[in-house]
Parts: structure tokens; C-alpha cells; sequence
């Protein structure tokens, strides 16, 4: 698991905010992973934008996590792809990138986690935590005790894949969510809805940065 970051930073569209500059804050915020999304762009609009930031990102020792397109993540031979409910299988994807590459999927429930566990993956990402209009046709929310549960019943039937909580999760949420177990948070509007995109990074990479602390009941968890 050494090779999946623990603090993810997926970019999104904004007028004010080129995907460029957001990629050289949260780097210089201490962001390791950088998933490229761009969702309403097309696939010559994604490949450019990856070409850009990527030697960027690979100044800083960053990784570059292309979203959904995988064939954009192959032409760039960005480090990985993160694969959505509804897109490409995850053993295609392994195919055209090959065993060196990282790849991500999306889970909303228990079975959804168990099911690719089974796939040659690196990660699940598993949310929404709450409600984000970073993201189209959301699925059910899961809150605190919603990924609790999944992250506990997934460790008790095996599964080892890192489970990263996804979905509109901001500083104050990590505290709580790394007393679910879970390996890591995605975030976006934590960082770019910051006056100071820089320190924001820094203050989620900080929270991070400490040991996990397990709880094990949906009581402990309950009292927070």
C-alpha cells in the first residue's frame, strides 16, 4: 500500500481557478496525487491538460491519476486511472496499462467494495461522505457511520485493497473519518474553496500525516 497516497486531490473546472495553477498549489501544499477529472471536456481538451500538468507534477514527485479516460492516462503514461461505476471494466483497463500502472474504482456499498476487490486494483474509492456538486448522478450518501461500517465489514471478510472516502469531505471531517479505519480521503472543494489554497493543503496533508485510530463498534463511533 506504500505506493497509494494517503491524501488525494481531485481537480475540477473552475473559470477562476485554471486546473494548471490548482495542481501547482496543492504540490507546493505537499499533495503527492493529483487525479486529473474533467468530466464535461473532451478527450482532446483531457489529453492536453495532461500533457501540461504533467511534467509539472513530476517536478515535484507527484502522481498523475487520469479520471475515467483511460486511453488519455496510456498516451500520457500518467501513473494511473481512476474507473467510475459506470465506465471501464477494470480488467480492460489493466490490459491497456499493464501491471506497473495504478488503478482506482469507485464503491457505494458493501458489495460494490467486495466485488472489485477481486480485480487486479490498487484502491477503492468509497463515498460519497456527503453531498458534493463536484460530482453528477451521486450516489447515496454514506456519511460517517455509512463508510464506518463499510470500511469494518470489508476489513472482517479480508479485503486488504486501500478504501480512500470520497465526497465532499472537508478538514474539519478527517479527524472522525480516520477513526473509521479508512486509509485515505480524496478531496477537491476543501482546497480550491480556500482563500489560501496552499495552507489548506498543508493542513489536510498535517491531519493525515498521524496514525490511524481504529474504532471498532458503531457505538464508539456514535459518541463522537
Amino acid at each position: 500500500m506504500e505506493h497509494i497516497n494517503k491524501m488525494h486531490y481531485i481537480t475540477h473546472s473552475l473559470a477562476d481557478y485554471p486546473i494548471v495553477q490548482q495542481v501547482e498549489d496543492v504540490c507546493k501544499g505537499g499533495c503527492m496525487w493529483v487525479q486529473l477529472r474533467m468530466k464535461q471536456a473532451s478527450t482532446d481538451e483531457r489529453l492536453a491538460t495532461a500533457l501540461e500538468i504533467y511534467p509539472r507534477l513530476k517536478r515535484y514527485g507527484a502522481k498523475l491519476i487520469v479520471n475515467d479516460d483511460v486511453y488519455v492516462a496510456k498516451v500520457v503514461d500518467a501513473d494511473g486511472v481512476h474507473i467510475g461505476a459506470e465506465d471501464m471494466h477494470p480488467a480492460d483497463a489493466r490490459h491497456i496499462l499493464g501491471p506497473g500502472k495504478i488503478i482506482g474504482c469507485t464503491a457505494n456499498t458493501l458489495e460494490d467494495v467486495l466485488r472489485l476487490s477481486r480485480y487486479d486494483i490498487d484502491y477503492i474509492g468509497v463515498g460519497p461522505f456527503r453531498f458534493t456538486s463536484t460530482k453528477e448522478k451521486l450516489s447515496p450518501v454514506l456519511g460517517l457511520m455509512g463508510i464506518h461500517r463499510i470500511v469494518a465489514a470489508a476489513r472482517a471478510q479480508g479485503v486488504h485493497v486501500p478504501l480512500i472516502a470520497i465526497g465532499g469531505i472537508m478538514s474539519g471531517d478527517i479527524h472522525k473519518l480516520k477513526e473509521t479505519g479508512i486509509y485515505g480521503v480524496a478531496v477537491s472543494g476543501a482546497i480550491h474553496n480556500a482563500a489560501d489554497k496552499v495552507a489548506a493543503c498543508q493542513a489536510i496533508a498535517a491531519l493525515l500525516a498521524t496514525d490511524h485510530q481504529l474504532l471498532t463498534t458503531d457505538h464508539a463511533l456514535s459518541k463522537k
